[in-house]
């Protein structure tokens, strides 16, 4: 089974962290993607440009500026800092953002209404889903023994680059590939007790989902990883889990089916 594995920020954020981050990634057998983001980071550098970041319900309004930060800093540094620690580990990484080989094209997110009247305009905010993977160009480069690293830098075919959502984008290839997809975050997993990382939840299914939810054990900003988690399932995934990056070579972590 391919495995696609999703870097967390803090990973990305933390030398020590990413460079076992990415020895471990290395060892894990057979084919397998990774894909980043780099979102902290990149709103340092806006800050250090005198740009300040502005978000909508956690997403980055990607102005004319801010797709010119948002790519610098996840197709060039994350993404070759990455590539060049698992070279190092032995593993025969090539980065990629979406426009290389049309791998991923996204399509621009529309202005956003909301109840007030008021619109959003996200800018250069792009949408992706399994139609936009190109799988053949994928398959091409795992069987031919090189593992593929996506940034969260797309394109709409038409010249556009697109920044897009770096967990949309994993749950987007995992289904297109028919893959496991595991999303590391900076806790151990599903937590029964928010406040005790002990408390992992070892697997969820719908049901559990729904009853965990009516409980208020999930909640917040579980609810769209899990959500996402279970629309990736629908469209073609073959499982989720949701680990810290510390236990990608253990079966640790949430497994959601």
């Amino acid at each position: 089974m391919i495995r696609v594995v999703k870097c967390g920020g803090q990973v990305l954020d933390d030398d020590a962290l990413l460079e076992a981050f990415c020895r471990d990634f290395a060892a894990l057998e057979g084919p397998k993607v990774l894909v980043h983001g780099g979102g902290a980071l990149a709103g340092r550098f806006q800050k250090a440009l005198g740009i300040e970041p502005v978000k909508y319900e956690g997403r980055r309004v990607t102005d004319d500026a801010t797709l010119q930060v948002v790519t610098m800093v996840y197709a060039g540094w994350c993404n070759k800092r990455v590539v060049s620690l698992l070279q190092a580990a032995g593993c025969d990484a090539i980065g990629l953002s979406g426009c290389d080989g049309s791998v991923i094209t996204a399509s621009k997110r529309p202005p956003l209404t909301l109840s007030d009247g008021r619109t959003v305009d996200f800018g250069w905010v792009g949408d992706v889903s399994p139609a936009s993977v190109r799988t053949e160009f994928l398959q091409l480069l795992l069987d031919n023994g090189l593992t593929p690293v996506l940034c969260a830098i797309n394109h709409d075919g038409a010249g556009q680059l697109l920044n897009t959502n770096a967990d949309t984008v994993a749950s987007s290839v995992a289904a297109a590939l028919g893959a496991g997809l595991t999303t590391c975050l900076e806790q151990p997993g599903v937590l029964e007790d928010r406040n005790d990382p002990s408390s992992v939840i070892p697997f969820i299914d719908k049901d559990t989902y729904a009853s965990l939810k009516a409980r208020g054990i999930v909640a917040d900003g579980m609810i769209p990883k899990l959500d996402q988690a279970f629309d990736a399932l629908a469209k073609g995934a073959a499982e989720v889990r949701i680990c810290h990056s510390s236990v990608l070579l253990t079966d640790g972590g949430t497994l959601i089916r």
